[in-house]
């Protein structure tokens, strides 16, 4: 009796985040996720030491060469060459970094700045929260992709403009989730007994409110990341992204799609890096969502 009554009081100390792990480790379309995110992090760590050649180092004697598994002993290089002769797996491993990049810096943008609109205005409510919520409206109006090609031809065709068009698209995607936690959590006895205690707005916003808020916060981030890989290959495809030459994933679409006829891999092999880095977080982001949302536990 002792010992049962020992081992329950265990699991019930046990804190909750331990339950959300093991749920998530029991996912394993998310573990596959995380998998696939772990091997592209690792490659653009290690993209120096992993690429056989310098990936913005052209050979005119090496142009279209195809991948040395599809005609053995036509040519040296892994996955083959494109039209100025530069190594396509060093080019993705060293694209890697630039599309994680661009991911972790506008997500980053989002997170923060739609964090705090979306707390101010959940907590304070009445005309500031109308204002905020207007003008989160009004990006929402606009397709995301179509405003940011808007942004960067207005800021001028670069990675870092491309970063802060994506990061500011992405805003009220943060915004709206805070402000609907936030209010919620207002309801709450916790904040009334802080706000009797006369602690600060701002203290009881970051410091009580705001921590229960991160658990849609994280999915909504890993989602993010998928999306924002997507968004920044699509203005590199446009040529309002990455400029030559910056090895990037959508940029090398752009390059091969003339030459799709007579050299398939020059556009097919960064596809499929774009597929699967979206895949992965995409399967790790649905993970997450699941183990961090008590309706969906076994």
């Amino acid at each position: 009796m002792m010992v049962t009554m020992k081992k329950t009081s265990n699991a019930e100390d046990r804190h909750p985040f331990w339950d959300q792990a093991d749920q998530l480790r029991k996912n394993k379309t998310a573990m596959a996720g995380l998998i696939i995110i772990l091997v592209f992090v690792v490659c653009a760590i290690l993209a120096p030491v992993l690429s056989p050649h310098n990936p913005i180092e052209a050979s005119l004697y090496d142009q279209l060469k195809p991948p040395v598994w599809y005609e053995a002993g036509t040519s040296k290089n892994l996955l083959g060459t494109d039209d100025l002769g530069r190594d396509i797996l060093s080019r993705i491993l060293y694209g890697a970094r630039v599309s994680l990049l661009v991911a972790v810096v506008s997500v980053g943008i989002a997170f923060f700045t739609g964090s705090l609109l979306g707390a101010i205005s959940g907590y304070f409510k009445g005309f500031i929260d109308n204002i905020i919520m207007r003008i989160m409206d009004i990006i929402l109006a606009f397709p995301h992709i179509l405003l940011a090609i808007v942004m960067v031809a207005y800021l001028g065709p670069s990675l870092k403009n491309a970063m802060i068009a994506i990061g500011v698209i992405y805003i009220p995607r943060f915004a709206r989730i805070v402000r609907g936690s936030v209010m919620e959590e207002c309801e709450k006895d916790y904040v009334a007994a802080a706000r009797a205690i006369g602690a600060k707005d701002m203290r009881i916003i970051f410091n009580a409110i705001f921590p229960n808020c991160l658990g849609p916060l994280i999915v909504q981030t890993t989602l993010g990341f998928a999306s924002a890989i997507l968004d920044a290959a699509a203005l590199s495809f446009l040529g309002l992204g990455a400029q030559p030459p910056t090895p990037e994933w959508g940029a090398m679409i752009a390059m091969g799609r003339s030459l799709i006829l007579r050299a398939w891999w020059v556009m097919t092999i960064p596809g499929l890096a774009i597929l699967f880095a979206v895949l992965g977080f995409n399967l790790f982001g649905d993970g997450l969502r699941d183990a961090l949302d008590p309706r969906m536990r076994d």
